[in-house]
């Protein structure tokens, strides 16, 4: 019996010293924030998609990793540039961070060929299935895991926005990225819904922003109606050469994001690009606390925005529709 009370006792006052150390020194036993240092890389298009690194960086401070705390942040911002893609994403692969988080499919094609082993969480990319990133939805089987946008789908939603904003547009411009793949499987479902809608879309095929702004040069005013912007790295880095025209010739762009309304655009359908942010944060914490890529399924955005610019609508003398602003999730002004 004294054998026992005595085991008892001791049993007590080492748990009553684990308990004492854990209070003194919480980052060693019970914090909810990880023990660690991380390294997060982020290899973005940057510019409009800026603020997905600040819902990344803010999702994850909410998540507990804190920059400067316990995480550290290497970004590869290409500010719109996509011809030295393959060598920087090698050098971030060389840093061997602990995730690397891609924005944009162009970026994450890179990133997956620089390295098959560090976990990449990809965002903003259109079809990663047609892209052959992933083997499928379910399932990447690789080392990657992220969010699509599903771009090409929408692409015939945002067409169908456009014609009920402005009815009297028929000839709508085009510019697609042919080095993207994004871009091609975008424009073929808008052209598909075009020819349904009774609509002409003028496509002009660019690869740099000097192609981008001879093609606006060589479009003289009126031979347009409206301006769409079709998903791409290249056309969102210089979406402000396509709002630029638009507003110089009275002309409605389509956009597929809410912070390039903001910009000017006249509206916008799709996700928010600080929102898809925050919830790509919320992959990149699962694989710091040791969830593998391939075991976590392709996701889609949480929130679709319809955003419409009123100043905008304002300066082109184009009255919105009623029927259009009561379903717009943002009135810009």
């Amino acid at each position: 019996m004294k054998r026992m009370r005595h085991s008892k006792y001791l049993r007590s006052w080492f748990g009553a010293v684990v308990l004492s150390v854990a209070a003194l020194c919480p980052g060693v036993a019970l914090a909810d924030t990880p023990a660690r240092h991380y390294q997060v890389a982020v290899f973005t298009n940057g510019l409009t998609a800026s603020p997905v690194l600040e819902g990344l960086q803010e999702g994850l401070a909410q998540l507990g990793y804190v920059e400067g705390k316990n995480v550290t942040f290497i970004i590869e911002d290409t500010h719109g540039t996509v011809s030295d893609l393959p060598q920087r994403a090698a050098r971030l692969a060389m840093a061997k961070p602990d995730v690397l988080v891609t924005v944009g499919t162009i970026h994450t094609t890179a990133a997956r060929q620089a390295t098959d082993h560090i976990p990449i969480v990809f965002t903003y990319v259109g079809d990663p299935l047609r892209s052959g990133l992933v083997a499928s939805y379910a399932s990447s089987q690789n080392n990657l895991t992220g969010i699509s946008v599903y771009s090409g789908p929408l692409s015939g939603k945002r067409l169908e926005i456009l014609q009920e904003i402005a009815p009297e547009s028929k000839r709508i411009l085009a510019l697609v990225a042919t080095k993207e793949s994004i871009a091609e499987s975008s424009f073929q479902i808008l052209d598909e819904t075009a020819k349904k809608l009774g609509l002409q879309v003028l496509r002009r095929d660019v690869t740099t922003r000097a192609e981008i702004e001879q093609v606006l040069r060589d479009t003289p005013t009126g031979a347009v109606d409206a301006i769409y912007h079709v998903p791409s790295a290249l056309m969102s880095g210089y979406v402000d050469l396509l709002i630029q025209k638009a507003n110089q010739e009275n002309l409605p762009l389509m956009v597929h994001e809410d912070s390039m309304v903001e910009q000017g655009a006249l509206a916008s359908y799709g996700a928010s690009f600080r929102l898809m942010g925050a919830q790509t944060a919320k992959l990149v914490a699962k694989i710091l606390k040791g969830a593998k890529p391939s075991e976590m399924p392709i996701q889609t955005p949480d929130t679709m925005l319809l955003t419409i610019n009123l100043t905008t609508a304002k300066a082109i003398g184009l009255r919105l529709p009623l029927s259009v602003l009561e379903r717009a999730d943002r009135l810009v002004e």
